[in-house]
């Protein structure tokens, strides 16, 4: 196997970050301009590689390097190129860089499968509400139609934006890959959060991947004007949405030993205006964690809190059910192999959970799957911040390299790298 490419990466990531429409870190949103921009010019980068490109029907992209069987299903790896607003230069990137660096230390490699590098459509919901919109397409997980109910206020839907970036949303079904599509799928990624910098160790080998369950509390008081309206005769929807914030916030934290989470993360007010009572608030709630029934606990506690806040306040609270995603756990196999490379390797290693969710967690539907993390600084993550040092992305890329050659060559044509 040929040596990583170290300034290669830094390159290929410092290019990506570029492409953004923030001056402070980078905003990159999904199925946007600056979104096929940077997918043109990272495919412009690496078209040495001669490798087959095809985009499927709902815009996820796969670049192939065909093995001595193509009958024989693929060995599979890579990420998304989406951003949040004002996040960082790493989420994301990192696998699809990632798994494109394994590919060039592959190059002298006899495979007897393909291996394909998947730039999956948009895994951050900052755009459309929804996240890992693009895996959840390509394996039947949902609709185009579901999808684009998270369309929110002053931008298109997402049915609209499908049609802008060239495909045809009635088509999306000929998108779906079915079980047994590939022999396995890799991703790679930052870790998102603190352990692993925290621990010293070098890699993360993931074994469950926490699900979100996101909705929205609608909210519906009366607007009166701010003035005129005595305080013991309002029905003011926005405090009756501060009190549910903080009830979001209460049932979360009383699962916290479950590793539970919640947050509320978008606040719409109407009219919006200082003078006018808010009369109706819509709130973007996101629950998740890697317990079902610590989720379900979580999820009753909010419920209840609705009831008993609309009771005393006078306000109507109805819920809308965006995704319920459910916790999933990655192949025990891959796992164990990925261990045993970073113990040849002699990185240091810890077995653990990821608590954001990644394409990844789709994947297992249609093949055994496994993850790979890798520190970054101080755990921030979709923050301007997010930095994880070019040796760190290395040593995971070696890692993940020697996944995908294990996996993509038969046990008696294997030869050490």
């Amino acid at each position: 196997m040929k040596k990583i490419n170290k300034e290669r990466v830094a390159e290929l990531l410092a290019g990506l970050a570029k492409f953004t429409a923030s001056e402070e870190g980078v905003t990159r949103l999904a199925y946007s301009a600056l979104d096929k921009e940077a997918q043109q010019w990272l495919l412009a980068q690496v078209a040495d590689l001669g490798l087959q490109v095809r985009e499927d029907a709902v815009g996820n992209v796969f670049l192939r390097r065909e093995g001595r069987d193509s009958a024989l299903p693929p060995v599979a790896s890579g990420s998304h190129l989406d951003s949040v607003i004002h996040g960082g230069a790493y989420d994301g990137m990192c696998g699809v860089v990632g798994a494109l660096e394994a590919l060039y230390m592959l190059q002298d490699e006899e495979l007897e499968r393909s291996v394909e590098v998947i730039i999956f459509r948009a895994e951050e919901s900052s755009r459309f509400g929804y996240a890992t919109m693009g895996s959840k397409l390509l394996t039947g997980s949902a609709t185009p139609e579901q999808l684009a109910r998270g369309t929110k206020k002053g931008d298109i839907s997402f049915i609209e934006a499908l049609k802008e970036w060239g495909c045809e949303p009635a088509a999306y079904k000929d998108a779906v890959l079915g079980e047994g599509a590939y022999k396995c799928f890799a991703e790679l990624h930052i870790e998102q959060g603190k352990v692993l910098e925290q621990t010293g160790k070098a890699i993360g080998i993931v074994h469950n991947i926490a699900a979100p369950t996101r909705f929205k509390l609608h909210i519906k008081g009366v607007a009166d004007h701010s003035g005129a309206t005595p305080m013991g005769m309002r029905r003011d929807a926005l405090v009756s949405a501060a009190k549910l914030i903080l009830a979001v916030n209460e049932a979360a934290t009383n699962e916290k030993a479950n590793g539970t989470v919640g947050t509320v993360g978008v606040v719409d007010i109407d009219p919006g205006s200082i003078n006018v009572v808010p009369g109706e608030v819509t709130l973007w709630v996101d629950v998740r964690g890697v317990d079902n029934a610590s989720i379900a606990r979580t999820l009753q506690a909010i419920s209840e809190a609705a009831e008993s806040v609309a009771a005393a306040n006078g306000v109507d609270v109805s819920t809308e059910l965006l995704t319920a995603d459910k916790p999933v756990a990655l192949d025990d196999a891959l796992a164990a192999q990925s261990e045993a490379i970073c113990v040849e390797k002699g990185f240091s290693f810890l077995h653990m959970n990821s608590g954001a969710g990644h394409d990844a967690m789709h994947m297992t539907k249609i093949c055994p799957t496994t993850m790979l993390f890798i520190p970054c600084r101080a755990g921030i993550s979709h923050n301007p911040a997010e930095y994880a040092s070019n040796e760190d992305i290395c040593r995971g890329i070696e890692v993940l390299a020697e996944v995908l050659r294990r996996e993509a060559t038969p046990r008696c044509r294997r030869s050490r790298g």
